[in-house]
């Protein structure tokens, strides 16, 4: 692999792996298999309908995790029981002082717009800590915390060759469309969908008009959908994403990648900005 790309490779749910140079990064990992369920809080569970492409001891040799919060199709009990309790764990300030609590002592909280970075000889991954609300309004209190996050590809030193923006479970709020006043022409973008609802009744996650509207608000110059059907509790399908991401005319954005599969992540072509985004409808 070129040493001015990275790699994806996505193992289900949110879960992806992420090589740049000799750093590789874990991201929500969930283990779980097919037709076990995954803790939600509160007594709600939701059972997993598709395999992991890979199970916990297939990983590679990891320097960090990113996790986005503390819900159980994100940190699951086979990442508590498998993963070393020495790994540094980039995440919120409440899943960190609960995982420091487990044994996990290099987990640390980031505040919104923090930066951490992991590094190896002349390759770095910089990780900026991105607002995120994980249900409507006054009702986000009842749920963890949730955290999005850039990251950004380069040198130890100097200024980043390329940019990576994840969602996180994030809903659209006002304060997403600061992320591209802050970091202007971002390369790509890893969207969690799904349109999650609990109890059949509050939305928790985006839907395919909010994943639309993400990409849009954002800027991302290719957008990956993840975190849409491994779930029974995952309401809105990736086709509502991709018709509705058709209908704006961003469909030249998308980069759908299997499960098991790999894509490489660079330099967008072309830096021209794109067209500000539609008002919320």
């Amino acid at each position: 692999m070129p040493a001015e790309t990275a790699s994806l490779t996505f193992v289900g749910n949110a879960t992806t792996i992420i090589r740049y140079g000799g750093v590789t990064l874990l991201t929500d990992p969930n283990f779980l298999r097919r037709g076990e369920r995954a803790d939600l809080g509160y007594g709600i569970t939701s059972r997993r309908v598709k395999d992991p492409a890979i199970s916990v001891d297939e990983l590679p040799e990891l320097d960090g995790v990113v996790l986005s919060h503390l819900h159980g199709d994100h940190w699951d009990p086979v990442a508590e029981r498998y993963l070393d309790r020495g790994l540094p764990i980039l995440t919120t300030a409440v899943a960190a002082r609960a995982l420091n609590s487990r044994g996990f002592r290099a987990a640390e909280g980031m505040r919104t717009w923090e930066t951490e970075s992991v590094a190896k000889g002349d390759h770095s991954i910089r990780i900026t800590a991105l607002p995120g609300r994980h249900a409507p309004g006054p009702l986000s209190r009842l749920l963890p915390p949730v955290m999005g996050s850039l990251l950004e590809f380069g040198p130890p030193e100097g200024e980043p060759r390329f940019r990576l923006c994840i969602s996180g479970d994030t809903l659209m709020y006002d304060e997403i469309a600061e992320i591209r006043r802050r970091f202007p022409g971002i390369d790509a973008g890893v969207v969690h969908l799904g349109g999650t609802r609990l109890l059949g009744l509050l939305t928790v996650t985006m839907d395919g008009r909010q994943g639309a509207q993400w990409l849009e608000t954002t800027g991302c110059a290719t957008a990956v959908p993840v975190h849409y059907d491994d779930y029974t509790v995952m309401k809105s399908p990736l086709s509502d994403f991709d018709k509705e991401v058709g209908r704006r005319g961003m469909a030249a954005r998308l980069r759908h990648v299997e499960r098991g599969g790999t894509i490489t992540i660079g330099p967008a072509a072309s830096r021209t900005p794109s067209p500000a985004p539609h008002p919320a409808r």
